[in-house]
C-alpha cells in the first residue's frame, strides 16, 4: 500500500470514528479530495487508493487536471467539484469541467449558470455557499441574504435542470475548537432551517451540508456535516 493510500485509509477511519460519535450511520459523510496545487500523477494514485470524488478551487485547473486524470486513468467515473470563486466569464467553462459548481455566492451567478447551463436539458448539481459568519474576508450568501433570496432563486431556476443539492461553507480560522464548532453547528442548523422554508416556497434544497477541512473536519461531523473537503490532510502541505 502507498503512503497516499495509507493516509487515504486514515482520515476514513477518521471520519468514521467521528460519525460514530456523533451517531451517525457509517458512511454518512463523503471525503472530498482538494486538489489545489496537486500533480494529475497524485490524483492518479488516489483513485488507485479508491478515492472517486475530488474538488478544485480554479476552473483552468480543474479543466487541466481533469484532462490529464482522464488519459492517466481512462474509463475510471470520478467526479469533479468546483469549490472555490467561480466568475461569471468563466461560467461556460466552469459548466463543461465540473460536474457539480459547489461555490454559487449570489443570485446573478446562479442566473448566469442557469441560463448558459440550461439548453442541453442535462442534469445539473449546484451548491449554495453561505458566509455564515458575516466574514467580510470571505465570499458566499449571509444567511438573512439568502433567506430573503429564496423566491428569486426559485424563479431562476423553474424550469431548467438544475437541483440545489445542498449548502457549503467556509469554517472560522481559528485554533480554538469551540469557536470552530459553534460555526459548525450554527450552519447545520441554518441548512435544516433553510431548507423547510426552500420547500414552503416550492423550491427544494438537498440534504448536502459541506463543511470543515483539514484542521477541523471532525469536528464538523460531529455537528452535522454531510461533506467534508480534505487537501493538506490527504496530500501534504502544499507550496
Amino acid at each position: 500500500m502507498s503512503q497516499l493510500a495509507e493516509q487515504l485509509a486514515s482520515l476514513h477511519a477518521r471520519v468514521r470514528a467521528a460519525e460514530q460519535r456523533a451517531s451517525r450511520p457509517a458512511g454518512s459523510v463523503e471525503l472530498l479530495a482538494v486538489t489545489k496545487g496537486v500533480s494529475a500523477e497524485r490524483i492518479a494514485e488516489a483513485i488507485d487508493a479508491g478515492q472517486r470524488a475530488f474538488g478544485e478551487n480554479r476552473v483552468q485547473e480543474l479543466e487541466e487536471k481533469r484532462a490529464a486524470v482522464a488519459q492517466q486513468r481512462p474509463g475510471v467515473q470520478v467526479r469533479w467539484d468546483l469549490i472555490g470563486p467561480l466568475q461569471s466569464n468563466k461560467v461556460r467553462r466552469a459548466l463543461a469541467a465540473a460536474d457539480r459548481i459547489s461555490s454559487v455566492d449570489r443570485v446573478e451567478l446562479l442566473a448566469r449558470i442557469a441560463e448558459l447551463g440550461g439548453a442541453d436539458a442535462a442534469p445539473r448539481q449546484v451548491l449554495l455557499q453561505v458566509n455564515i459568519d458575516e466574514d467580510p474576508a470571505k465570499s458566499g450568501f449571509t444567511p438573512d441574504a439568502l433567506r430573503a433570496a429564496l423566491p428569486e432563486i426559485a424563479a431562476v431556476l423553474n424550469g431548467t435542470p438544475f437541483t440545489i443539492e445542498g449548502l457549503l461553507t467556509v469554517g472560522r480560522l481559528t485554533i480554538d475548537s469551540a469557536e470552530a464548532r459553534s460555526t459548525f453547528s450554527s450552519f447545520v442548523a441554518f441548512s435544516h432551517g433553510l431548507r423547510a422554508a426552500a420547500s414552503a416556497q416550492g423550491l427544494q434544497i438537498g440534504p448536502l451540508i459541506s463543511a470543515g477541512m483539514s484542521g477541523d473536519f471532525e469536528l464538523a461531523i460531529e455537528e452535522g456535516a454531510t461533506q467534508v473537503r480534505l487537501g493538506s490532510a490527504l496530500f501534504g502541505a502544499r507550496g
